[in-house]
């Protein structure tokens, strides 16, 4: 439905575009066209009031005339006067003539321009649409992690035998996106130790991450991360990450017991630093839209620490509430929603650079 929904709004904005153009090329034809009458009317104007000087000079002509011949001529006078007097009013009727037909271009061209701000509004209002239905850099770097998730656990899930019924397929699917879930992840949660890197203004830096983003993640729609949050759902109603924490405990504690050590074996070790990853990540995140400040620097700082010696079973303790934490203070959907609002924000910038232009 999404799928369709958007081809639909993207057929919509084509031809409100289209309209948009032709409207804004009409404007300008009948901008011209008034532009010209206007210099006829002026120019009409001119040989009136010259026409007039000539009728007066004439006129004068004429008067000194009869006088010189004592009145002889008279009729002649009077009918070179009549002529002049109707070549003056057809000189009028013709500059009223170009006045209304000048007249009536000026409303043609409002009428054009209203249909062109009707126009306007409804490209405007599509195109918002239409950016709205596309990610953004960050929400599509949160995407792939969120499909490395989904890999990961449903790779522990099929390694451990855990809901073996749909874990095959579920791995298949989600591991098609994101092969390499811990590496991924991890590098992440090195790139976001770095405040610098992960707010980097060189245009030419930035587009690289979208760039690799997408060739891991596909789509960079609203519709993926749909997707991606049904997957997230469906982990959640089948309880699948305290399934797979059991699993590793019990599969650690034979070795505890007969070596006395609490190490982590190599899976639980890679679960502790992917968790530490996307911890760093997330916090960064929320330092760098300014939000939970009171707490931000502190966590932020605290996994940065954690993340730079190998892991040990208390720290599998801490990331497990690392992630409790996350999720009551409902990080994710306060990012959602800190891009969304920039997302609006940009779209109206473009627009109204397009509509000066």
């Amino acid at each position: 439905m999404l799928q369709e929904e958007n081809e639909s709004l993207i057929e919509k904005l084509r031809i409100a575009e289209e309209r948009y153009e032709e409207a804004e090329m009409r404007a300008r034809q009948l901008e011209k066209q008034v532009a010209h009458l206007g210099e006829g009317v002026s120019l009409e104007a001119k040989l009136l009031s010259r026409k007039e000087a000539s009728l007066q000079q004439r006129e004068a002509a004429f008067k000194a005339a009869i006088e010189e011949n004592g009145g002889v001529n008279i009729g002649i006078r009077g009918g070179a006067m009549e002529a002049l007097r109707v070549e003056a009013e057809l000189s009028v009727d013709w500059i009223l003539i170009n006045i209304l037909l000048d007249k009536t271009a000026r409303d043609e061209a409002t009428s054009i321009m209203e249909q062109l701000h009707e126009t306007e509004s409804e490209v405007k209002s599509l195109k918002t649409m239409f950016q709205r239905m596309l990610l953004t850099q960050e929400e599509v770097e949160e995407l792939v992690l969120k499909r490395c998730w989904l890999s990961w656990y449903w790779s522990l899930c099929v390694q451990h035998g855990i809901h073996a019924e749909i874990a095959g397929t579920r791995y298949e699917y989600w591991s098609s996106f994101a092969p390499l879930p811990v590496e991924v992840v991890v590098a992440a949660g090195q790139m976001a130790k770095d405040e610098k890197l992960m707010e980097k203004s060189d245009e030419e830096e930035r587009e690289k991450v979208p760039k690799d983003a997408r060739e891991i993640s596909g789509e960079g729609s609203v519709e993926s991360m749909l997707l991606v949050e049904r997957g997230l759902r469906e982990l959640s109603l089948l309880k699948i990450e305290d399934a797979v924490a059991l699993a590793m405990a019990h599969q650690r504690r034979p070795t505890i017991l007969k070596s006395g050590l609490t190490e982590l074996s190599k899976e639980e070790a890679d679960d502790v630093r992917f968790k530490q990853g996307w911890l760093i990540y997330f916090w960064r995140r929320v330092k760098i839209h300014g939000l939970e400040v009171d707490i931000v620097d502190e966590r932020l700082q605290f996994w940065i620490n954690q993340s730079d010696h190998p892991p040990t079973s208390h720290d599998a303790v801490e990331v497990e509430r690392g992630l409790v934490e996350l999720r009551k203070l409902g990080v994710e959907a306060q990012l959602w929603q800190a891009s969304r609002k920039l997302v609006d924000l940009d779209s109206q910038h473009k627009w109204q650079l397009h509509v000066n232009f």
